[in-house]
This record gives C-alpha cells, structure tokens and sequence, in this order.
C-alpha cells in the first residue's frame, strides 16, 4: 500500500461521508474510491444522465449505505436528508456542470449552482455531526484575463458566460459562510465545522457522456464510424484525469479532519505545466488510444463565447499539502481511451477500482 493510499484509508475508514452529486461523472468515481476505502456513503443528486454513465454501469449506488435522489435546490430536503445521515465529511460536488447549457438554462444554472451551494452549508450548518465541508467549484469560477500564467487561489472570481460567472458566485458565498458561520478563529466554541472550496481543470475519465465535452463527443463518433468534430480545436486547457482531483479533495478533507483550522480555505487541483494543451491535442490522442478515428475542424466563429485560455497555478496545493499530479497527458488520455474500449466487455466497478489502484499504487 503506498502511503497516499494508507493516509487515505485510515483518514475514511468507517467514516460517514455524504456526496452530492454522487450519480454525475466526478460523484461516481469518488464513490467508488469512498466505498473502496471503507467509508461508509450516502450519495445525494439527480438521476444519472443516461444508462451508460459511470454511475449505472458500475452500480456503486448498490454499494453505498444510502443512494438517495434529491435536489440541493430544495433546502427542507437537504437539511432532511442531513440530519438523517449524520455524515461527519461532506463533498459537495452537484451542480449544472455544462458552459454551454448554461446558455440556454442561465436561471436554472445559478439556482442550482449558487443557491444550491447554500442549502448545502446550511444544511451542514444544522447538523451537529459535520466535520468537514469540500466544496467543489471549477477553475472557471476565477475572472478571466486570458494570461499566461496560472490562476492563484487568491485571485478575482468572476466568470463570462453564466455557468462560470455562477461558480464564481458559489465562491463568494462560500468564503462569506466561512467568514460569518465557519470561521477559524471560532472553531470548538461556536461550530466545529472546516470549510474549504477546490478547483480543478477540465477532468476527463471514463463513464463521461455529457453534451458539448470533448472526450464524450469523441467517443460517440468513434462508437458511430463518423469523424469527430472540433468545434473549438485551439482553446487551451489544463486537461487531467478525474482521478488526480478527487484525490486532491481526499486529501485535503483527510488534512482537515487532523488539523480543522489549518486548510479551510480555497484550492487549486490542476495538472503538470505540459497537460495544459489544446482540444485538438486532446483529441488526437484519445484517437490514437482508441485504436480509430479521425478528426474534422468544425471552428464556428459565431459559436457561444467560452474561453480560449485558461490554467492553474498549484503551487500552494505542492507546499502545503504535499500533492502533486500522477498522470502526465498521455498517461490522462491513455486510461480515459482503455475506459471506453472495455467497458462493454468487462465489469464496470471493476474497471474503475483497477485504475483507481494503478493510479493510487
């Protein structure tokens, strides 16, 4: 066992873990590693987006202590379904995850988005078991500038388009909760709750059938024998695998059930310097892991803003946690190609518990 697969193992053995957002992309593959460590989860959230997603196909939800389907706009049912299960780690990770559908769904995106953020913490707020509160947002809740260099922990949040501009909301909202209910200075007194938000890349992995993502839409043209699309082939982004931020957001939590006023407070959970690169790159790969395909320029200049640059500066998350990336971009887009090549053929969790030990080990 190496030690971030012990650190982690005694951080969540026999703990009582809620995540929301359990049957997305992210959500399933955290449940996973959860159930695999000996925690004991409840999973929250919608119904998965189709019969193919990770989540149906492995059948983790069979797994959990509680699969429960809820919407965290509804704040009576959260506080509910809190104070039922006790749950002494929260992840929060639900949310509309989509730019584009942001577009066409701007209300429903800040409502799930930013007030469901709220009733979460309020929900924790009420629950006198929470210890820990991972709050998932997006490297697109920072205001964006184009620049070359990576995005600090400290820096604006902002956002263009409403899905962005929604998560960087979230924040805001997060930090005031810290500040006014969680704060550190009162911790053991007036709460005994450590807060913290994280911020990943643009995370690719098996089980992802999303619209408007690019490793989904390659898969369904590879699965149909037609080229793929790319709408956008020069944006830049700091592509990882789902695997490298979900074991950020372990860790942390792990760090902060040791040390509760330590680390409540903002992260960044990117990739290596040379993963951020562009779609069209990502894209090639995936084919040449896949074993087919070809690639067509579909650029559209007419096509819904999304940003053309964006990258994470992880330093803080190197020094003072001790983590770092596993994967480079080709080991990233390796196992998200092995994923699709043999989840028709082979047991889903499986799968997914085989490349959570290759990369943990």
């Amino acid at each position: 066992m190496t030690k971030l697969s012990k650190f982690l193992s005694e951080a969540f053995r026999g703990r009582r873990v809620l995540v929301t957002g359990h049957t997305g992309f992210k959500g399933s593959w955290l449940c996973i590693w959860l159930n695999e460590l000996g925690a004991e989860v409840t999973g929250v959230g919608l119904d998965p987006y189709s019969e193919r997603d990770n989540f149906v196909l492995s059948g983790v939800g069979q797994r959990l202590k509680a699969d429960i389907r809820a919407d965290i706009r509804d704040g009576r049912r959260m506080a509910e379904i809190m104070a039922a299960c006790q749950p002494e780690v929260v992840f929060h990770l639900a949310a509309q995850p989509l730019v584009r559908l942001s577009y066409e769904l701007p209300v429903e995106t800040y409502e799930t988005n930013v007030m469901g953020t709220i009733h979460v913490m309020e929900a924790m707020r009420r629950t006198d078991s929470v210890r820990v509160g991972v709050m998932i947002t997006t490297d697109k809740c920072y205001e964006n500038r184009e620049q070359i260099w990576g995005y600090r922990e400290n820096e604006p949040m902002g956002g263009y388009d409403p899905y962005s501009s929604s998560k960087g909301c979230a924040e805001l909202a997060i930090s005031s909760w810290r500040r006014s209910f969680f704060n550190p200075l009162d911790y053991g007194t007036k709460h005994h709750v450590s807060l913290a938000s994280v911020r990943a890349g643009n995370v690719v992995g098996g089980g992802d059938w999303a619209k408007d993502r690019i490793v989904p839409d390659c898969i369904r043209a590879l699965e149909a024998g037609k080229p793929i699309d790319i709408r956008n082939p020069k944006a830049i982004r700091p592509w990882q695998h789902v695997l490298e931020p979900l074991s950020g957001y372990m860790l942390l939590a792990a760090k902060m059930l040791q040390e509760p006023t330590a680390y409540c407070e903002g992260w960044n959970f990117g990739p290596r310097a040379e993963s951020i690169t562009p779609v069209w790159e990502v894209a090639e790969r995936i084919v040449k892991y896949y074993g087919r395909g070809e690639l067509r320029d579909v650029s559209d200049s007419n096509a819904l803003h999304e940003a053309s640059l964006l990258m994470l500066d992880i330093s803080k998350a190197r020094v003072r946690l001790g983590w770092e990336p596993r994967t480079d971009i080709e080991r990233c887009c390796q196992m998200t190609a092995d994923w699709y090549r043999r989840y028709t053929s082979e047991n889903v969790y499986d799968l997914c518990v085989e490349q959570i030990n290759d990369f943990a080990g």
